[in-house]
């Protein structure tokens, strides 16, 4: 993902925190992950879902993309739960 600036919500840095992740691990899903699902008509700015592995952990990261500024928002980060995701971390189990 091309951007200029990172920003991170209240709730991503709190739950980075809980989960051990760290700013550098984010980069690294937004630099080459996969995005798992594209949230474009999401207000007020299109988000998505990305997957990265790093220490080859799986890590899901929402961010938003406001591309007249070149920033992107992390909404959140978080280990996905192999329980509501299938393997490859990419769909989501059916019930």
């Amino acid at each position: 993902m091309d951007y200029e600036h990172l920003d991170f919500s209240g709730h991503a840095v709190l739950r980075m925190f809980e989960r051990k992740i760290g700013v550098r691990d984010v980069e690294a899903v937004l630099q080459s992950g996969d995005v798992v699902e594209d949230y474009a008509t999401e207000k007020p700015l299109p988000s998505r879902l990305m997957l990265g592995f790093v220490d080859d952990k799986p890590i899901h990261v929402v961010v938003a993309y406001d591309a007249k500024s070149k920033t992107c928002h992390v909404v959140t980060v978080y280990p996905p739960n192999p329980a509501l995701w299938e393997a490859d971390f990419k769909s989501r189990k059916t019930k």
